[in-house]
């Protein structure tokens, strides 16, 4: 089982039963989504996934107050998130009445609007939306633990918790600022010269920055005197 898994179950079983299992399911496929999403800089499909967080998540705190969540397309967050609004005081938690539902707008609104306020004239704002909205999920689900916990799992245990399921995965090959690194372990010198090469086709790449690219991974994984003879004529001449 993998890490990720084992803190989706885990999250789940402090989510279930206080919120109705079936919402619960749902909203953790969405947020697993626009997780995925977001670190593939996909950011309008982030965006997306995160309005189906959302509903999931607004139907949950529906039905924990004892409402019944419209179907299909008779769903609307406005009516949602007014109906939670009129429950009375004291019957509910104020998170579930209130706060969460008011983070869920903010999220809303930017997954309902993507696209609908972009000027070509101006910066893209997909990836600084996408961003806002993980942030604002990611709050959310922790309070949804803490609500359900009733303190049992205070708010650093259980931000931690949610953390570690948008911790950065990073690529195989990056490129930043110009020079390529490498994410893969037990790769030779030629293995790391072929894949530069390759990942830069069909630029160029000049004999100095190549070696630069390779030397680096060599003397960060293993010292001088444990590399062969032929990945010692990588390394730069001093």
């Amino acid at each position: 089982m993998s890490g990720k898994s084992h803190h989706l179950q885990e999250i789940e079983a402090l989510l279930v039963p206080h919120f109705a299992k079936r919402h619960v399911t749902s909203l953790f496929k969405h947020f697993s989504k626009l997780v995925e999403e977001l670190q593939q800089e996909e950011w309008a499909d982030a965006i997306a996934a995160s309005g189906k967080f959302i509903e999931a998540v607004l139907k949950a705190l529906f039905v924990q107050v004892g409402k019944t969540p419209p179907a299909g397309r008779g769903f609307k967050a406005d009516f949602i998130i007014n109906g939670l609004a009129q429950v009375p005081d004291g019957t509910a938690h104020d998170s579930v009445r209130l706060t969460i539902p008011r983070a869920c707008r903010f999220v809303y609104d930017i997954a309902s609007n993507r696209g609908g306020r972009h000027d070509p004239d101006e910066i893209d704002p997909n990836q600084m939306d996408a961003n806002a909205a993980v942030m604002n999920c990611s709050w959310i689900l922790a309070e949804m633990i803490r609500v359900a916990q009733k303190g049992a799992v205070d708010t650093n245990e259980a931000k931690a918790l949610v953390d570690a399921l948008v911790e950065k995965r990073y690529p195989l090959i990056e490129d930043v600022d110009g020079r390529v690194y490498f994410h893969i372990k037990g790769k030779s010198a030629v293995d790391a010269a072929l894949l530069a090469l390759a990942y830069r086709y069909p630029r160029r790449m000049s004999k100095d920055e190549l070696v630069a690219t390779v030397s680096g991974p060599l003397r960060a994984n293993r010292t001088e005197d444990e590399l062969s003879s032929s990945e010692q004529t990588w390394l730069p001449q001093m």
